[in-house]
């Protein structure tokens, strides 16, 4: 199972697109056993290509067709997703609340892995750590009001991202475990 994790659907009144209507595309490509999370572009899918970036190019081609946004697509098989999840160094930190970590999935790893820039720009308490393809956050005072944005780590890491927050990555992997071949 693969996720496509789509960048900027349904944000702020913008890039609009039903979750049906992203379903019935993701058909019509011919992949199969789609499910979408919430509003903003989550969707679990099966399909016998194996590479991912030829997965994201197709996607991001049918969006931009069929709805007209030239939207960043991020795609992940499951045990990826599953990796992810379990390399989060925040989560040996026993005093942190799980309700604010946020991960960035990165498109590819980036040639540089200077995060001095990104860490100067964390406030009092947050946290910012860059592991292979994601960018692990702990935003105590909301991801909403942190500086380290995904337009942020796009630009110091020179490379295409999308950001979720940790209950969504968490709820996407138990779809796609729950999704049976």
């Amino acid at each position: 199972m693969y996720i496509a994790i789509l960048r900027g659907i349904n944000v702020s009144g913008r890039n609009l697109i039903k979750m049906e209507a992203l379903r019935h595309a993701f058909e019509s490509l011919g992949f199969k056993q789609i499910s979408t999370y919430i509003q903003s572009g989550n969707v679990i899918f099966h399909s016998d290509i194996t590479d991912e970036t030829i997965l994201e190019n197709i996607i991001r081609n049918m969006i931009l067709q069929d709805f007209g946004y030239d939207i960043p697509c991020i795609v992940v098989h499951a045990d990826q997703l599953e990796q992810i999840i379990d390399q989060n160094p925040l989560t040996a930190q026993i005093d942190k609340d799980v309700a604010f970590f946020h991960v960035t999935l990165l498109a590819e790893k980036p040639k540089s892995n200077d995060m001095t820039s990104l860490r100067e720009k964390k406030q009092l308490d947050e946290e910012i750590f860059l592991v292979d393809r994601a960018v692990y956050l702990y935003c105590p005072y909301g991801y909403g009001k942190t500086k380290l944005t995904n337009n942020l780590i796009e630009s110091k890491l020179k490379v295409s991202a999308t950001t979720r927050n940790w209950r969504t990555l968490h709820e996407l992997l138990k779809i796609a475990s729950q999704t049976v071949l």
